[in-house]
């Protein structure tokens, strides 16, 4: 098991840029495929951004492609997420998140508590 723990949220203006930061703690983190999602109020939670075990495959949904960037450093057991040009529509609980998997199937099994990240016009 995995523990997963997020923080970097906070309030920031349209057009400004933020970094979020996951750490785990528990098993070998390399084994892990990490993502980060995001839930807005009123809203399904979806995903925005993934990457593979190495860190040498990323994967984003549409509406932060080109944006943000996902990131990990394995020796400190983190996975980031930059995001720039942000938008109202970025206000959400962001996630992150931790598959076994060795094949991708979409489903994560652990699941940090989430930071808010509220971007203000």
């Amino acid at each position: 098991q995995v523990q997963l723990v997020e923080s970097g949220g906070g309030l920031v203006q349209a057009g400004g840029s933020l970094t979020l930061s996951c750490a785990a703690s528990g098993r070998t983190f390399s084994n892990y495929r990490m993502g980060w999602f995001r839930q807005a109020p009123g809203k399904k939670r979806e995903f925005v951004a993934a990457i593979s075990r190495g860190g040498v495959n990323t994967y984003y949904a549409g509406s932060v492609k080109g944006r943000s960037t996902i990131s990990r450093d394995n020796a400190k057991n983190t996975v980031y997420l930059q995001m720039n040009s942000l938008k109202r529509e970025d206000t959400a609980v962001y996630y992150c998140a931790a598959d076994p998997r060795t094949l991708y199937t979409g489903q994560y099994d652990y699941w940090g508590q989430g930071t808010q990240v509220t971007v203000s016009s």
